[in-house]
C-alpha cells in the first residue's frame, strides 16, 4: 500500500466514531483504491475489485438487458450506490430502476432488479448478507450470476421474502418476466472483444 493510500485510510479511520454503526455519510470520503466499500446495518463490507471473467459476464448481461429495457426504466452498471437506509449502502454490479428514481450519485428507492456477479471473494456475501439486505429493502427481483459455472439464480420477492424462482445453467434459457421480458442464457453472456 502506498503512503498516500495509507494516509487516506488512516485519516478516514480517525474520523469514524468508535463503537457506533457507520452511516451512509461515512462512506463519502472512502479512498478510490479499487475496493468496494458498502454498509449493511452500519457494518462496513470491503470487497476487492472484480476479475476479468466477472467483468465480461457483466458486460454481456448489461448489453442483453439494455437492448430489452422499456422506456421509463434504465439499466445501470456498478459501481452506483443503492442507499437502502441511513446505515445500509449497497453497490450491486447492475441495477435496473425506474428512471425517475435515479439520482446523480445514488438511488434511494428500491430498484426493480439488482444483479450480483459471483466471484470466489463475494459469493458468501452475495448469497447471504446482501441477499438479506436487498430483501429487507424491498427489491422485487434479485439475480445472482456465476460466470464460472455459468449459471443464473433468480429470486423474486413474495410476501416480503425472497423465493427461488429459477436456476438455469449453461445453454438453458431463462425467460424473465420481471422486470421486463428478456431471455437470458448464462452460457452466452461471457463476452470477449474479438
Amino acid at each position: 500500500m502506498s503512503r498516500r493510500r495509507s494516509a487516506t485510510l488512516d485519516a478516514m479511520a480517525l474520523e469514524l466514531r468508535w463503537g457506533e454503526p457507520l452511516l451512509a455519510e461515512d462512506l463519502e470520503d472512502t479512498p478510490d483504491d479499487g475496493h468496494r466499500y458498502e454498509l449493511v446495518d452500519g457494518c462496513l463490507l470491503v470487497t476487492p475489485a472484480p476479475n476479468l471473467d466477472h467483468q465480461r459476464s457483466l458486460a454481456g448481461l448489461y448489453r442483453l438487458l439494455h437492448a430489452a429495457c422499456p422506456a421509463g426504466h434504465e439499466v445501470v452498471l456498478g459501481p452506483y450506490d443503492f442507499k437502502a437506509g441511513p446505515s445500509t449502502v449497497l453497490i450491486p454490479d447492475l441495477i435496473v430502476a425506474r428512471v425517475d428514481d435515479l439520482g446523480r450519485r445514488r438511488i434511494e428507492r428500491a430498484p426493480v432488479l439488482v444483479v450480483e456477479i459471483q466471484s470466489p471473494s463475494t459469493t458468501r456475501i452475495d448469497r447471504g448478507t446482501k441477499r438479506l439486505a436487498f430483501e429487507a429493502a424491498g427489491v422485487p427481483a434479485y439475480w445472482m450470476l456465476d460466470p464460472d459455472t455459468p449459471s443464473l439464480t433468480v429470486l423474486h420477492l413474495e410476501d416480503g421474502r425472497y423465493v427461488e424462482h429459477a436456476v438455469v445453467s449453461g445453454d438453458q434459457p431463462y425467460e424473465a418476466d420481471r422486470p421486463f421480458p428478456v431471455t437470458v442464457v448464462p452460457g452466452r453472456l461471457h463476452i470477449r472483444n474479438e
